[in-house]
């Protein structure tokens, strides 16, 4: 009897200590500085939980061969926070432990070779006022490569009667999703700044910043936009129905792509240039013809931007892939969420399922086609992305764009999908 309880007891410390080694898992992984091309040593390395208000819940430093380690106490959704040079450089912790390499790069307030690829504005009207989505996707192709970063990363400039909504930063890294900013006030009125680190481009990915606001409209307005770098394009998205002048000086080219949307582009804008251009009627941008518009892409290679939209008139396209992005992303996000979501058994697939695995006019579209073609594949990107948004809206709460109310109920939205989402994996 006395040797039944012992080994009762053993086997329950056994099972004790088995569950508790499989808790307390270890994070490991390696940094690397691309400005040197070497390990990065003596890097804060920290251990950042999404769920539980972005606390930090472990600490290190790399060593000098660029290695760290980390013990994590639960599988709740992890993010590993590498901070060098006091800008911080994030990576995704997948549930079973095994980082990938994590790239840094050397810092300074100011680099060479960053300018605007395109300055984006998307233009509606609504109830006396104009609603205004303005979006840039900024390059950096510094040699060697290196992050501009300080309080005044980005510095752009509003009309003066700009009332702000939100404003966004998305970093080039492939699992990058927006993160809410909170602009800093720039000097004179409707001057800004983000701060925001400016990393070099990563493939054809950027670093892209996006502002909402609205102004007062009478049927009538005239933006004069001014570029704090050297911008490529200026481009202006229109309902069909609003009308379209360019400014003294000015010089925009007509793109006659969508049927539903006018597209005027002003190229190689300096800063102190002269650019104006003035808008005026009424209209809403096209949402629901979006969706078919993508699908009208699927003919495009897969990872080209701009594939599918048709060839412009006697001129270049230069905003091909933004419209695309501008236009299409929100509609193809919603298909791929609503696929993995709504899916059956792989013996029955979802309906849809065909649009987001055709090769849309998006870039990295075919990407999402190939996350979501197995039910493992899918609830793992499932999880990143809930573990994106919640950093996303613990940095609105934080920079404090977001109430307590709507942080409470987005939060708990997310914490249930999470959870569902953790069962299967």
């Amino acid at each position: 009897m006395r040797s039944m309880k012992t080994f009762l007891c053993v086997a329950f410390a056994g099972i004790f200590f088995a569950g508790a080694l499989a808790q307390a898992a270890q994070v490991t992984g390696t940094v690397t500085n691309k400005t040197t091309s070497k390990p990065s040593a003596g890097d804060t390395v920290a251990l950042v939980e999404p769920m539980a208000g972005m606390a930090e819940v472990a600490h290190t430093k790399t060593d000098a061969n660029g290695r760290y380690s980390l013990a994590r106490n639960n599988n709740a959704p992890a993010l590993v926070k590498i901070t060098h040079q006091g800008a911080d450089f994030f990576a995704d912790v997948p549930q079973d432990g095994a980082v990938r390499e994590i790239f840094v790069y050397d810092v300074a307030p100011k680099v060479d070779g960053v300018s605007i690829e395109a300055d984006v504005f998307e233009i509606e009207s609504d109830n006396g006022q104009l609603r205004v989505i303005e979006r840039f996707f900024v390059h950096n192709t510094s040699m060697p490569p290196r992050t501009q970063w300080s309080q005044k990363s980005f510095e752009i400039v509003l009309p003066e009667e700009a009332e702000l909504a939100s404003a966004q930063g998305q970093r080039p890294t492939a699992s990058s999703l927006p993160t809410s900013l909170k602009l800093q006030p720039n000097g004179p009125k409707g001057h800004f700044a983000f701060n925001f680190p400016i990393q070099p481009d990563e493939g054809d990915k950027d670093t892209q910043f996006t502002v909402s606001y609205s102004l007062p409209y009478n049927g009538k307005f005239t933006f004069r936009p001014q570029v704090s770098l050297p911008a490529q394009s200026v481009g202006v998205l229109l309902p069909k129905s609003m009308t379209f002048a360019a400014g003294a000086g000015s010089t925009f080219q007509t793109l006659q792509q969508d049927p539903n949307v006018q597209t005027f582009v002003a190229k190689n804008a300096a800063p102190g240039k002269p650019l104006e251009f003035t808008v005026s009627g009424s209209g809403a941008m096209p949402r629901e013809e979006q969706g078919a518009a993508g699908a009208q892409g699927a003919g495009a290679p897969a990872g080209q931007p701009g594939g599918g939209i048709g060839a412009p008139i006697n001129t270049p396209d230069p905003l091909s892939k933004y419209k695309w992005w501008i236009l299409g992303g929100l509609a193809l996000v919603l298909v791929a969420a609503a696929a993995f979501l709504l899916r059956k058994p792989p013996s029955m697939p979802a309906p849809g399922a065909a649009h987001v695995a055709a090769p849309p006019a998006m870039p990295a579209a075919g990407q999402i086609a190939q996350t979501y073609a197995t039910p493992a594949a899918k609830n793992s990107s499932l999880l990143n992305a809930l573990k994106e948004e919640l950093f996303a809206l613990e940095s609105e709460k934080l920079t404090g764009s977001l109430s307590s109310e709507e942080y409470a109920e987005v939060k708990a939205a997310l914490e249930t999908v999470l959870k569902r989402a953790l069962k299967r994996s």
